[in-house]
């Protein structure tokens, strides 16, 4: 995965644009965000789930996500390997991670 995918992966969600927070480019739905690229690195993604998710998604995919270091990590911060990362690994975890920042009217009407 390359961090071109990740971007498009991100952007192909509702309402999705592409900001950025301390250096580094951010997604947000309706302002909050969702995920962000080059954090801790330009080798890494970050999804922002649930620790349930989180939880499930390290178990499933150990090579792939791995939670964020410190307080952040233990509130569901998760980072992404882009290099072991899949379109198919992936994209459902940015989709949980728009999920839990969208607003639920807006939420109700993805696909």
């Amino acid at each position: 995965m390359t961090p071109a995918t990740f971007r498009k992966l991100a952007l192909d969600l509702p309402e999705a644009k592409e900001s950025e927070h301390v250096g580094h480019p951010d997604f947000r739905v309706r302002k909050k965000v969702f995920a962000t690229l080059g954090y801790p690195d330009a080798a890494w993604g970050m999804v922002k789930l649930t620790p349930a998710q989180q939880r499930a998604l390290v178990r499933a995919h150990p090579a792939v996500f791995r939670p964020v270091k410190g307080g952040w990590g233990l509130k569901g911060a998760t980072n992404v390997k882009l290099r072991a990362a899949t379109v198919a690994v992936l994209r459902p975890a940015l989709e949980a991670a728009w999920n839990n920042s969208a607003p639920a009217a807006l939420a109700r009407t993805a696909p």
